[in-house]
């Protein structure tokens, strides 16, 4: 009687160590997948809110970036718009290159041409960069028909067909451009491109 005494309190207590150890398991499982649930939860909750403050508190300054991005690319662009302009447009005619029987006239027209699409296409990616910043694009957008008028300018330089009322027209496009981006805080200086710049 003494041994089954022994014998039977090992046995309950191991019995009821596998109980408590089943039901803390089964519990555990539970409480760690309703833990893991709630801290889950609570971490996209808490990963949410904190989300969103910085996403908040990050637009403004990624707009801010956005805009002084789109003003720096518009100055580079209306730049090498207006150097080319006036170096290769403006000066030659100004000077009576373009005439007919003018030493190096013909290199100065194909260069001309060459500055013409340059220009263009230039005065396009700047009105296009203007769009990043409100103010600019504001500045802009009532120039962009001067801008369009520009396209065939490239071949009747090219050809010694361009006029005074079209070198007038590319001085006028130039000048609204760096007037408009002076008002919305963009001031542009001219930058005469290379001549691979020109034929690239």
């Amino acid at each position: 009687m003494t041994r089954s005494v022994p014998l039977r309190r090992p046995l309950a207590a191991l019995l009821l160590a596998c109980a408590v150890l089943v039901s803390a398991t089964a519990c555990g499982d539970s409480g760690d997948s309703g833990t893991a649930t709630g801290t889950t939860a609570s971490t996209e909750v808490s990963t949410g809110a904190s989300a969103s403050a910085p996403a908040s508190a990050a637009s403004p300054s990624a707009s801010t970036e956005k805009q002084r991005l789109a003003k720096t690319r518009f100055v580079a662009n209306a730049g090498l718009a207006a150097g080319a302009t006036y170096q290769w447009i403006v000066k030659p005619y100004r000077a009576g290159t373009f005439k007919k029987g003018a030493d190096g006239r013909t290199f100065a027209l194909v260069k001309a041409g060459l500055a013409g699409g340059f220009a263009y296409n230039r005065l396009k990616a700047a009105a296009e960069n203007a769009k990043g910043d409100p103010l600019l694009s504001k500045a802009v957008a009532p120039l962009t028909a001067g801008i369009e008028s520009l396209q065939g300018m490239a071949t009747k330089l090219r050809n010694g067909e361009a006029g005074e009322g079209d070198i007038g027209a590319f001085e006028s496009v130039i000048d609204s451009i760096k007037s408009a981006g002076k008002d919305a805080g963009a001031e542009v200086k001219d930058k005469v491109p290379s001549t691979s710049q020109l034929t690239g």
